[in-house]
C-alpha cells in the first residue's frame, strides 16, 4: 500500500498533538542482541572486473554509466551480491561522490528488502555503520530499519533504532511500519505511545495509518476511535491515507455505519478509498451495497477506473451470493478494461464460475490462462471437487503435478478431499493420503483433520482413528472430526466416549462438538444427556447457530418431545428452510399430522419457499391426516414450482393419493413420470396392494421387470402385501421364493410378516404357525399380533391362546394385544375369560383405544368418536342414520350383533351398532355433500362386519361411492359391493 512506503521528504507540522503525556512506558518489547554487521572485505572477480572497467573510463568519458546506474541495473537483475561488491569497491577507492554513493546505498537497501535478502542487507548495514559519513544519516538508517522489517526481522530493526544517537520522525515511522507489517500490533501501539510520550514529534499522515492498522489487527475499535479523534484534532482527518485506514479498521471490526461515515465525509477519495469501502461491504455480507458502490465508482465524479484490486474485491461478492449473472457482467468489464490477463482477476473469475456451478466457464478461462499459478490450479480442482467429480478432480491433480513451475500445496489437498465421499473412493483417498505423507503435508493441522473427516465420510472409521492418533497436538477441531464421524456413521455411543476423552484432555467443546454430541444423543434417544448439553450451552452463553439449532430440534423430535421442539423453534431468531422442514416432518413422524399441516401453513405465511424436502414431508402428513384437498393444493404448488420432476416429490404424490383413497390419481401421476425408477414402481405397487387390487399389483410388478427395473426388498414388501389383501396365497409364496432364487434378496422380518399375515387371512393358521416356527428370524410382536387377529376372525381358540401368550410376553404394555385376545374370547362367547382379560388390563393401567372415524369436507377434517352425542349436528346425524337404516333395511340389511363384543341384550347391541363412528361419519358426509359426490372416511380400527355390510347397501341406496380406510386397507363401496370382495 502506497501509504506504508517510508517517506523521504520532510513534513511541515501545523499544530501540536493534544494528548496526555505518558510518564511510564510498558515494557512489552523484548530487546535481544543481534548480529552486529561487519563490512566484508572480499568481493567477486566479476565485481572486480566491473570496477576496473569503471575506473578505466572514468576520466576518459563523461557518458559512461554512473555508480547509481550500475547499482540500479544490478538490483533490477537480482544480482544483489554483485551490487554490494561493486559498491564496496567504490567506497574503498572513493571513486564516486558521497551523494551518489548514498543514493546507491539506499537503492541497494531497498532491493534487499523487496527480495528479502537479509544476508546482503546486513553487509550493507555494516558498510553504512563503518562509514563516519553515513553512520548517522537519517535516510539510510530509515532504509536499514525498513529493510530488516521487510525481511521479517523487526527485532533487528529495533536494535538499529535503539543504537541511533539522533532520531527523527521518519525513523519512528519506519519502525512503527515494520511492527505493523510483521503483525506485532501490540508492540506497534506501545511504540506509538512511546513516540508521543518521550519526543516532541507530532504524528503525521504516515504515523496514524500504521497505528490504525495495528488497531485493526487487534480488533480494538475503542483504541481505533481514539486515534480517529487524534486525527480530527490534528487536522489529518482529511488526509486520504488516514481516511482509507479508518475505513478498513471500522470494516474489519464490523462497524459498518462508522466506515460509511468516514467514506462519505472524505473530501478526497482515491481508488483505494473506493476499494476499501467495497471490501467493507463485501466482508460483512452486504452484497447489494457492494454492487451499488462499485457502480458508483464507475459513474463517480473522480473519473476513476477500477483496477485489479477493485475487481478481486467485488467478484468474490458474486461468488458468495451465487450471482453468476453479475459475475458475467464483471467478466465483461474486466475484458473491456484489459484486466482479464491479470492473474488475480483471472483466478477470481475461475473461482466464481466454479462455485456458482458454471464449471464450463471456469474451464474456458483455465484453458486460456498461460500463466497459471497454484491458486489457479487449486480453484479449478476445487470446482471439480465440489461437483462431486472424483475422476475429474484426480485427473486435474495429476496434470498439476506434471507442471514444473507449480507445486501442490496444503490448499490443493484440502480442495481435493471433498471429492472423496463414497465408500468406493477409499482407494483414491488412500492414494492422496500417501502423497501427503511423502510431501509432509500431514503435519498441517487442517490437512490432518480433513483426512480424519474424509475417512469418516467414506465409512472407514479405523483409518480415521489411525490418522487421528498420529496427530501430535490434537485441537478441538481434530476431536470434532472424529466425534462427528462416529456420530454420522451410526456409532453415537463411541462419539460420546470420545467427547469424554476430549474433556479429560482439558479441551472445551465448541459449537461443532456440541452439534455432533446432540446428533449422537438424538440417535440413541438420550433425552436426559441431550438436555444436559442444552443446559451447558445456556450456562456458558454459547451462541446457538443454525447447526446447533437443527441438532437440538432433532434431539427433541427423536425423543418424541414435540412441545419442547416447538418452544425451541418458536424462539429461533432466524428460522431456516431446514428448521421448517424438520418441524413438518417431526410432527408427521410423531403422529401429529394436524400440527404438521399448521406448521406448513406458517412456513408459507412466513414467506419461506418450500422445496423438495418440505413438499415430501407435508405430503406424507396429508397421507396420515387424509387431507386430500390440501394434498391437491400442494400438488398444484409443486407443479407451478417445477418440483414434480423430483423423484422424492413424485413418489410422495403417488403415495399421498393412494393413501387418500384416490388410486386412480396415483396411476395418473405415475404414468406422467418421464423416468420411472425403482422407488416410483414400489410406491404404485404398494398403493394397489392396500386397495386390495392384488392382480393389478402383480401386473405392474411384471411390467416393472420388463421395463428393465430390478425389484428390490421394498418391491417385494409391496407385492407380498398385495397378495395378502387379495387372498393370492399361491402367488405370494411364489414371489417369496423368487426374491431369493432369482434376485438374490434375502427376506427380512418384514417379508416374513407379510407371508404370515397372508396365510392367516386365508385361514391357513396351522401353516402360518408352522411358517413362524421355521422362520430364520425371531418373530416380533407384529407377527404374533397379525396371527392373533386371524385366529379371532376364524374363531380358532387353541392356536389363538398360544399366540397370545407369545405376544403378551414380547409386548405386555400394549392395550391392543389384550383387546385382540378379549375379542377372541368374546366371539366364542367365553365371557368369563373376557372379564379376566379386561380385569388384567385395568390392573396394569391399560385402556382400549376408542373407535374413531374422520372425514374431510371443504378442506376441514371432522372427527367422530363411537357413541359421540356432543356434536352440534348430532340430531341431524341421528335422523340421517335412522333414514338410511330404514332404506337399507328394505334391501336386505340386518344388524350383525356379533360385531358387538359385549355381554348385552340384542336391543342394546343394536343401539351400540348405530353409534359406530364410521356410521356417524358417513351420515355426516351425506348431510354436507351434494348428490353423487364420493365420500372418503378414515377409521383408526378395523371396520366391523356390520358397518361393512351397511356401507355396501348405503352405496347402492344413495348411488354414491363410499371409500373407507381402516387400519389395514381401503374398502371401495360401490353399487352394493366392496372392492375387498368381503375378504379383509
Amino acid at each position: 500500500m502506497a501509504s506504508l512506503a517510508s517517506p523521504i521528504s520532510c513534513h511541515n507540522y501545523q499544530q501540536p498533538l493534544i494528548v496526555h503525556r505518558i510518564t511510564s512506558i510498558p515494557n512489552t518489547i523484548n530487546h535481544r542482541p543481534v548480529y552486529s554487521p561487519k563490512t566484508s572485505l572480499s568481493f567477486s572477480k566479476q565485481s572486480q572486473q566491473v570496477l576496473e572497467d569503471h575506473l578505466s573510463v572514468t576520466n576518459n568519458s563523461t557518458h559512461q554509466p554512473s555508480l547509481l546506474q550500475h547499482i540500479n541495473k544490478l538490483c533490477e537483475s537480482g544480482s544483489l551480491k554483485e551490487a554490494f561488491g561493486f559498491l564496496q569497491a567504490d567506497s574503498d577507492n572513493a571513486i564516486s561522490g558521497s551523494v551518489q554513493r548514498k543514493e546507491a546505498l539506499g537503492v541497494l537497501l531497498q532491493a534487499c528488502g523487496h527480495q528479502k535478502d537479509i544476508e546482503v542487507g546486513r553487509k550493507v548495514h555494516g558498510l553504512v555503520s563503518a562509514s563516519t559519513q553515513f553512520s548517522n544519516d537519517f535516510v539510510l538508517n530509515t532504509r536499514i530499519i525498513t529493510m530488516y522489517s521487510m525481511c521479517g526481522s523487526p527485532w533487528d530493526s529495533r536494535f538499529v533504532f535503539d543504537g541511533l544517537q539522533r532520531k527523527n520522525l521518519f525513523l519512528w515511522n519506519a519502525l512503527l511500519s515494520g511492527y505493523t507489517r510483521n503483525e506485532l500490533f501490540t508492540e506497534a501501539i506501545t511504540l506509538f505511545f512511546e513516540l508521543i510520550a518521550v519526543t516532541e514529534f507530532n504524528p503525521d499522515n504516515f504515523t496514524l495509518p500504521c497505528v490504525i492498522k495495528a488497531c485493526t489487527g487487534l480488533f480494538d475499535v475503542r483504541l481505533g476511535e481514539g486515534i480517529h479523534g487524534t486525527a480530527v484534532k490534528m487536522g489529518l482527518i482529511s488526509d486520504v491515507f488516514v481516511g482509507n485506514a479508518l475505513i478498513a479498521m471500522y470494516g474489519k471490526c464490523g462497524c459498518i455505519e462508522d466506515a460509511v461515515k468516514v467514506f462519505d465525509y472524505m473530501p478526497e477519495k482515491n481508488l483505494v478509498s473506493w476499494n476499501s469501502m467495497i471490501c467493507v461491504f463485501s466482508e460483512n455480507g452486504f452484497s447489494e451495497e457492494s454492487y451499488d458502490l462499485f457502480k458508483g465508482l464507475l459513474n463517480g465524479e473522480e473519473d476513476l477506473t477500477p483496477d485489479v484490486a477493485s475487481m478481486v474485491t467485488v467478484i468474490p461478492v458474486c461468488t458468495a451470493e451465487g450471482e453468476v449473472k453479475m459475475g458475467m457482467l464483471l467478466h465483461g468489464l474486466a475484458v473491456k478494461l484489459g484486466l482479464i490477463r491479470e492473474l488475480m482477476v483471472n483466478n477470481a473469475l475461475i473461482d466464481m464460475y466454479s462455485k456458482c456451478g458454471y464449471l464450463s466457464g471456469s474451464l474456458i478461462l483455465f484453458g486460456k490462462n498461460d500463466n497459471k499459478n497454484v491458486v489457479t490450479w487449486n480453484s479449478m480442482i476445487g470446482g471439480y471437487s465440489r461437483e462431486g467429480d472424483a475422476c475429474g478432480t484426480f485427473d486435474l491433480l495429476r496434470k498439476m503435478q506434471m507442471e514444473e513451475k507449480v507445486k501442490v500445496n496444503e490448499v490443493t489437498i484440502l480442495n481435493v478431499l471433498p471429492a472423496c465421499l463414497e465408500e468406493f473412493q477409499l482407494l483414491n483417498l488412500k492414494e492422496l493420503h500417501g502423497y501427503s505423507l511423502r510431501h509432509g503435508f500431514h503435519h498441517d493441522e487442517l490437512v490432518a483433520n480433513a483426512f480424519v473427516a474424509s475417512y469418516a465420510k467414506v465409512g472407514s472409521m479405523n483409518y480415521a482413528e489411525h490418522v487421528f492418533n498420529g496427530i501430535n497436538t490434537k485441537t478441538v477441531s481434530s476431536w470434532n472430526a472424529l466425534i462427528g464421524g462416529y456420530a454420522q456413521n451410526g456409532y453415537p455411543g463411541k462419539a460420546l466416549d470420545l467427547y469424554l476423552l476430549m474433556a479429560d484432555s482439558g479441551l472445551d467443546p465448541d459449537t461443532f462438538s456440541i452439534g455432533s454430541l446432540l446428533l449422537a444423543c438424538a440417535h440413541l434417544k438420550l433425552l436426559r444427556q441431550g438436555k444436559e448439553i442444552h443446559g451447558f450451552m445456556l450456562r456458558n452463553s454459547l451462541q446457538m447457530d443454525a447447526f446447533i439449532g437443527i441438532s437440538l430440534l432433532s434431539l427433541y423430535i427423536h425423543c418424541e418431545k414435540m412441545l419442547s421442539a416447538k418452544l425451541l423453534f418458536d424462539g429461533m431468531a432466524e428460522k431456516t428452510l431446514v428448521s421448517w422442514n424438520l418441524m413438518v416432518s417431526g410432527f408427521s413422524q410423531n403422529g401429529l399430522p394436524g400440527d404438521a399441516v399448521d406448521i406448513f401453513r406458517q412456513m408459507l405465511s412466513h414467506g419461506t419457499q418450500p422445496y423438495e424436502i418440505a413438499i415430501t414431508g407435508v405430503l406424507g402428513t396429508f397421507s396420515q391426516l387424509s387431507a386430500l384437498r390440501l394434498g391437491k393444493e400442494v400438488h398444484c404448488f409443486a407443479l407451478k414450482a417445477h418440483l414434480t420432476e423430483d423423484s422424492f416429490v413424485s413418489c410422495s404424490l403417488i403415495d399421498m393419493y393412494a393413501k387418500s383413497g384416490c388410486i386412480e390419481q396415483s396411476q395418473i401421476v405415475f404414468d406422467r413420470l418421464k423416468e420411472k425408477d425403482a422407488a416410483s414402481w414400489n410406491v404404485i405397487i404398494a398403493g394397489y396392494g392396500i386397495h386390495g387390487h392384488g392382480h393389478k399389483a402383480i401386473e405392474l410388478f411384471e411390467l416393472m421387470q420388463r421395463s428393465g427395473q430390478t425389484p428390490d426388498a421394498f418391491t417385494f414388501i409391496g407385492i407380498l402385501t398385495a397378495c395378502s389383501h387379495a387372498g393370492l396365497v399361491t402367488e405370494g409364496l411364489k414371489y417369496l421364493r423368487e426374491m431369493q432364487s432369482l434376485y438374490g434378496i434375502q427376506p427380512k422380518l418384514e417379508h416374513y410378516a407379510c407371508v404370515v399375515d397372508m396365510l392367516g387371512r386365508a385361514g391357513q393358521l396351522n401353516e402360518a404357525l408352522k411358517f413362524v416356527h421355521e422362520m430364520p428370524d425371531e418373530p416380533d410382536a407384529g407377527v404374533w399380533s397379525s396371527l392373533l387377529s386371524s385366529c379371532r376372525s376364524y374363531g380358532i381358540l387353541d392356536i389363538g391362546e398360544k399366540v397370545a401368550d407369545k405376544l403378551l410376553e414380547l409386548d405386555p404394555d400394549k392395550a391392543e394385544n389384550y383387546v385382540s385376545l378379549s375379542n377372541l374370547y368374546a366371539g366364542l362367547g367365553k365371557w368369563d375369560d373376557v372379564r379376566s382379560v379386561r380385569r388384567r388390563m385395568k390392573e396394569i393401567g391399560l385402556q382400549k383405544d376408542a373407535g374413531s372415524s374422520w372425514i374431510e369436507l371443504g378442506g376441514k377434517v371432522y372427527r367422530f368418536l363411537v357413541g359421540d352425542n356432543l356434536l352440534s349436528e348430532w340430531k341431524q346425524i341421528r335422523e340421517m342414520w335412522r333414514s338410511l337404516e330404514e332404506t337399507i333395511g328394505k334391501i336386505g340389511y340386518k344388524p350383525d350383533t356379533g360385531s358387538v363384543l359385549h355381554e348385552l341384550e340384542e336391543e342394546q347391541k343394536i343401539e351400540i351398532l348405530r353409534s359406530h363412528s364410521e356410521k356417524l361419519a358417513i351420515s355426516f358426509g351425506l348431510l354436507k355433500t351434494t348428490k353423487g359426490a364420493t365420500l372418503r372416511v378414515w377409521k383408526n380400527l378395523r371396520i366391523c362386519v356390520d358397518c361393512h355390510n351397511a356401507a355396501k347397501l348405503i352405496s347402492l341406496a344413495v348411488e354414491r361411492e363410499i371409500v373407507v380406510r381402516d387400519n389395514k386397507r381401503f374398502h371401495h363401496f360401490k353399487k352394493g359391493f366392496c372392492s375387498c370382495g368381503d375378504y379383509w
